[in-house]
């Protein structure tokens, strides 16, 4: 919807980046997602189609063949690709999490080694924090290396990796004890190891297995897998940045980043929702007039707008926040706790809007009521956000003496 959502102050090359992308989604995204979703089948045209607009190289410097874009221009593309379908906006997030790290933390190898590849999606990157028995609870991680000569060997059970089958790099998070006395903090005896991979799934390399899809109520299309580590040996050049016990802060960078990202996907999911509400509102007709004419429908889209447009705002602000080099963790926080509920609420009210129509899996609403609720848990759950937010108020109005 042209009207809401707009961004001030973009340059030309972000606006035509933006074009691109609207297009590219209004032709080749919304006229096939809903049957793809209901499929669970893997987007591969349109992820070829993102390759070659350079997507993949969005945020990845020039001097490695990435066109070395901001956040905000990346977040304004999720956006804009999970208005179309929010599956297809989950494929590149997490690719870009890995290159944002690999950028932020790398040894100067790694990032010779990875970046140019990654930049073309010819190696497509997952990370991987959480494990059955916790979530957000990273400091509760028991997967670990232990280092042999060389090598690490890695042992232990991933959950919920995006991207797990059709990724050929994955960030993991491990606790790793070596160099550290007994009684260090539980998120300093944390390492990131940069796993190579092919794609698919069983033994995908020897002692790394991804046992297959995990099924889902929603966000379908993309891979969500485990990961098991047997025996994984992986060597030393592998840890990211070179020094173990540095994994818990890289992984937090990262997830800043995909924390705007989320905001973003919420910002694209509730945009949709409301085209589709405000279009059927004026189209179907009860009582004589279309049901746009009646008050309480007037009332519902005026609210879904003004969520629409505050979700935004509060989004762009962190994604620039972030890349004028400042510390955006309350910011982040807030604009994906505000997005992920208010886009919860918008579909609902367009649901609501489209009647016994919106239960209908021929209508596109029925695909965006089952995707919005994995935005209230991906990145951290509504309820971690809320701590995250609450202890940096606290931080920032400390009273004095």
């Amino acid at each position: 919807m042209a009207r809401l959502a707009q961004t001030a102050g973009l340059t030309d090359i972000q606006q035509e980046i933006l074009s691109t992308v609207r297009d590219f989604v209004d032709k080749e995204i919304i006229p096939v997602a809903t049957e793809l979703e209901h499929r669970d089948e893997y987007p591969q045209q349109i992820v070829d189609g993102l390759k070659e607009l350079g997507l993949f190289g969005l945020m990845i410097p020039e001097e490695y063949g990435g066109l070395g874009e901001s956040l905000l221009t990346y977040a304004l593309c999720v956006e804009e690709i999970a208005r179309g379908w929010m599956s297809v906006s989950g494929i590149i997030n997490t690719h870009f999490i890995v290159a944002y790290m690999l950028k932020q933390h790398g040894t100067q190898e790694q990032k010779d080694h990875f970046l140019p590849r990654m930049a073309l999606g010819e190696v497509r990157g997952a990370f991987s924090m959480s494990e059955p028995g916790l979530g957000s609870d990273v400091s509760a991680i028991t997967s670990k290396a232990v280092k042999d000569g060389d090598e690490y060997v890695l042992n232990g059970q991933k959950m919920w990796l995006t991207n797990g089958g059709s990724s050929t790099l994955v960030a993991v998070l491990v606790r790793s004890d070596e160099g550290h006395p007994e009684g260090t903090a539980p998120h300093k005896s944390m390492t990131t190891f940069l796993v190579e991979k092919e794609p698919g799934f069983g033994e995908v390399r020897p002692g790394l297995t991804i046992p297959g899809k995990i099924d889902k109520m929603g966000y379908k299309g993309v891979d969500t897998t485990e990961l098991i580590m047997d025996g994984l040996r992986i060597p030393a050049n592998r840890v990211l940045g070179g020094t173990t016990g540095r994994g818990f802060y890289q992984m937090m960078d990262g997830v800043e980043v995909g924390r705007v990202n989320v905001a973003a996907r919420g910002c694209g999911v509730a945009q949709r929702a409301f085209e589709l509400g405000v279009s059927y509102a004026q189209q179907r007709h009860t009582f004589g007039k279309a049901i746009a004419q009646h008050q309480a429908i007037q009332f519902k889209l005026a609210e879904m707008a003004t969520k629409v447009e505050a979700a935004h705002a509060m989004m762009v602000n962190a994604a620039r926040k972030k890349d004028s080099g400042e510390r955006n963790d309350l910011e982040a926080g807030m604009a994906k706790y505000l997005a992920s509920e208010y886009c919860k609420e918008v579909v609902e009210d367009a649901f609501r809007i489209h009647g016994g129509y919106g239960f209908s899996k021929e209508y596109e609403i029925e695909r965006l009521y089952r995707e919005a609720p994995m935005l209230l848990i991906g990145e951290g759950t509504a309820e971690i956000q809320k701590m995250i937010i609450g202890r940096r108020l606290l931080e920032e109005y400390r009273l004095q003496g």
